[in-house]
C-alpha cells in the first residue's frame, strides 16, 4: 500500500482534512461519558431538571456537531478514494501498453483484468475506510484509556489489559490472513480465466457438447475459491467474539470493583457509567479495527498485484524517442544470423535466420504449423527483441527506430483476426483516421470485401459488434486486410490471413493486391502452395530453421521441404506448372 501513495498527491487536502474531522468527533464523543455522569452524579442526585435539560441540550449538540463532521468526513474519504481508484486503473492501463508481447503473455490478460478491476477496487475501498477510521479508532482507544485514568487509575489498569489482549488477537489474525488473502485472488484469476475462455468460445463448447464439463470446471473453480473464502472468514470471525469477549469481562470486572469503591465512598455511581460508556466506546473501536484489519490485509495482497505491473519492466524499450534518418535505397528488410527464444532458456524458435527482401518485393513464407513463421514477422515491428543477430527495415537496426516511426510505416493482418465495436468506417480508419469514403472503397475492393459491406443496410456505417461476431470468418479477414491497406502501409504483413478464404476468393485477392501495392513490400504467412507461387522471394521455414529460399521453381527443384508441403497440397503435374 506504502508504494500506491503517490496517486494520493493530488489529495492532499482531503487526506488532511477527512481524518481531522473524524479526529474532532472522536473528540466529541470522548466527552459524552463525562456528560452523562454529570447528568446522574449532580442533575438526578440533587432533583435537578434544570441541569438535566441543559446537559441533555449539550448530548444533542455534540451529537449534531459530531454528525456534520462525519458527513465531511464521508466526502473528503469518498473523493480522495474514487480519485485514486480512478489514477491507479489509468496508470494501470497505460502501463501494461508499454508491456511488450513477452511480459504481456507472462502475466496473462485474465490476471491482468483482475488486477485492473478486483485488486483496484480492493485498495480504493481501503483507502476511504482509513481517511475514515484510521485516526478515530487509535484515538478513541487512547482518549478512553486517558480518559478512564482520570476518573480511577486502579481501574483503568483493566482497560490496558483488555487493549493488548485484544491487539494481541488482531496481530495474530492478520499474520495469518494476508498469505490466504493472496491465494484468494490468485483463485480469482482461474475464475476470471475460465468465464473468459468460456465466452469467448461459446460456439466451440455448445458444437462438442462441452456444456456440463465447463459447468463442472466452473463449479470446481468456485468451489476451490470458496473454501479458501470460508478458512479466511472463519479465521476473520474469531475477531469480533474475542473482542466482544474480553470487553464482556472487563466491564463486569469494572462494576465489579467499582461497586465496591462506590460503597467505600471512593468513587460516585455516575463514575462506573462513565467508565463502563468508555469501555463499550472500546470494545466499538476494537470492532471496527477488526473490521479495519480484515479489509487492509485483503488490500495489502491486492497491492502487493497492482505494485507486481508496475515493477514489471518491458524487455522490448525504445533506445530513444527522436525520428532517425533511413537508408530508401538499402533493401526493406534485412535478416542477419537471427536467433530468437521466448524464455531465455536456450530452447531457440529461431535459429541463424538470414535474407534480404528487396524493397517493393513480394516474399511468401511458407511452413508447417508450429514452424516458426509469425514468430518470424513478429521481429520486424519488434514485438519480440531477437536473442543473437540483427533485424534491419531500410537498413537500420529495428532496435534504433522509436515505436511510432517503425510501426506507422507497416501494415499488419494477424492470424487473429481483429475487430473492434463500433462500426465498418471506424474499424477501417483506425490506423487513418483522415481517410476518405473513396480510400475505405478502394481498400475494401483490394481486400475483396466491398461486395458483402455493400449489401449491409447501412454499407460502412453498419455495425460491428464486439469481436466482430456478426461477421464470418472470412469476411473478418478481408475487412482486417483492407484496413490494413487504408493507413497505405510500405510493408504490408499478411500473417496467414488467407486462411479463412475459399480458393477463388484467395486467387482475386492475391491478384488485387498485385495489382495495388506496386512499389509496396509485402510479406505473405501461408501454408498453402498456391498462395506463394507467384511471389518474388518465397522462404521456407522449418522447426525454426530456414530451410529454403528462392522462387517457387528454384525450390521445386532444390528444397526437399518446399517439393513435400507442394506435393502434399497438389499433383507432381499441378506443382510444376
Amino acid at each position: 500500500m506504502y508504494k500506491l501513495r503517490r496517486f494520493l498527491k493530488d489529495y492532499k487536502k482531503e487526506c488532511i482534512i477527512g481524518p481531522l474531522c473524524k479526529l474532532f468527533e472522536a473528540i466529541l464523543e470522548l466527552f459524552v461519558p463525562l456528560v452523562m455522569a454529570n447528568i446522574i452524579d449532580v442533575g438526578i442526585r440533587n432533583r435537578d431538571a434544570g441541569y438535566v435539560w441543559a446537559m441533555g441540550g449539550l448530548l444533542v449538540l455534540l451529537a449534531l456537531l459530531g454528525w456534520s463532521s462525519a458527513m465531511f468526513t464521508q466526502y473528503f474519504a469518498s473523493k480522495a478514494s474514487q480519485g485514486a481508484g480512478t489514477k491507479i486503473r489509468r496508470a494501470l492501463f497505460r502501463h501494461i501498453n508499454t508491456l511488450s508481447h513477452a511480459e504481456l503473455d507472462k502475466l496473462g490478460t485474465p490476471s491482468l483484468i483482475t488486477r485492473i478491476t478486483n485488486d483496484t477496487n480492493a485498495v480504493q475501498q481501503s483507502i476511504a475506510m482509513m481517511i475514515r477510521l484510521l485516526t478515530r479508532a487509535p484515538f478513541i482507544i487512547a482518549g478512553s484509556l486517558v480518559m478512564a485514568m482520570t476518573i480511577n487509575l486502579k481501574l483503568s489498569l483493566i482497560f490496558f489489559g483488555a487493549a493488548l489482549l485484544i491487539a494481541l488477537t488482531l496481530y495474530l489474525v492478520m499474520t495469518r490472513s494476508v498469505p490466504i488473502f493472496s491465494a484468494m485472488q490468485k483463485k480469482l484469476d482461474v475464475i476470471s480465466l475460465i468465464s473468459r475462455e468460456n465466452l469467448s468460445g461459446n460456439r466451440v463448447i455448445r458444437a462438442f457438447s462441452k456444456q456440463k464439463t465447463e459447468c463442472r470446471r466452473v463449479d470446481a473453480a468456485t468451489e476451490d475459491l470458496a473454501k479458501t473464502s470460508i478458512r479466511v472468514s472463519r479465521l476473520s470471525a474469531l475477531l469480533s467474539p474475542i473482542t466482544y469477549a474480553v470487553t464482556d469481562i472487563a466491564i463486569i470486572l469494572i462494576v465489579w470493583f467499582g461497586a465496591v469503591d462506590v460503597n467505600l465512598g471512593g468513587m460516585q455511581t455516575g463514575d462506573i457509567v462513565a467508565l463502563v460508556s468508555y469501555m463499550t466506546q472500546i470494545l466499538l473501536a476494537m470492532v471496527v479495527v477488526a473490521n479495519l484489519v480484515t479489509l487492509m490485509t485483503r488490500a495489502s495482497a491486492s497491492a502487493k498485484r497492482i505494485n507486481q505491473v508496475f515493477e514489471t519492466v518491458p524487455s522490448v524499450q525504445e533506445r530513444n524517442t527522436a525520428p532517425i534518418a533511413v537508408d530508401k535505397n538499402a533493401p526493406k528488410i534485412e535478416f542477419e544470423n537471427v536467433s530468437f527464444n521466448y524464455n531465455g532458456d536456450g530452447d531457440e524458435e529461431l535459429t541463424s535466420i538470414s535474407f534480404t527482401v528487396p524493397r517493393g518485393a513480394t516474399v511468401g513464407i511458407i511452413g508447417g504449423t508450429g514452424s516458426g513463421k509469425s514468430t518470424l514477422i513478429n521481429l520486424i515491428p519488434r514485438f519480440y527483441d531477437v536473442s543473437t543477430g540483427c533485424v534491419r527495415v531500410d537498413g537500420r537496426d529495428v532496435r534504433d527506430y522509436p515505436f511510432v516511426q517503425l510501426r506507422r510505416q507497416i501494415g499488419i493482418v494477424p492470424q487473429q483476426s481483429t475487430l473492434f465495436s463500433g462500426t465498418v468506417r471506424d474499424n477501417l480508419r483506425w490506423r487513418n483516421s483522415a481517410a476518405t469514403d473513396e480510400e475505405l472503397i478502394a481498400a475494401l475492393q483490394t481486400a475483396q470485401a466491398y461486395e458483402f459491406i455493400q449489401k449491409l443496410p447501412n454499407g460502412l456505417d453498419s455495425r460491428v459488434e464486439q469481436g466482430g461476431k456478426n461477421f464470418s470468418g472470412g469476411q473478418r479477414q478481408r475487412l482486417c486486410i483492407a484496413r490494413a491497406l487504408v493507413s497505405h502501409p510500405e510493408l504490408l504483413i499478411l500473417d496467414d490471413s488467407f486462411s479463412a478464404l475459399d480458393l477463388a476468393t484467395d486467387a482475386a485477392l492475391r491478384k488485387a493486391l498485385k495489382d495495388s501495392t506496386s512499389g509496396m513490400t509485402v510479406l505473405i504467412v501461408t501454408q498453402r502452395c498456391s498462395t506463394v507461387r507467384s511471389a518474388d522471394l518465397i522462404l521456407v521455414i522449418s522447426d525454426g530453421v530456414l530451410a529454403g529460399k528462392g522462387t517457387h521453381d528454384e525450390l521445386m527443384a532444390g528444397c526437399e521441404v518446399y517439393r513435400d508441403i507442394c506435393l502434399s497440397q497438389q499433383t507432381e503435374k499441378e506443382a510444376a506448372r
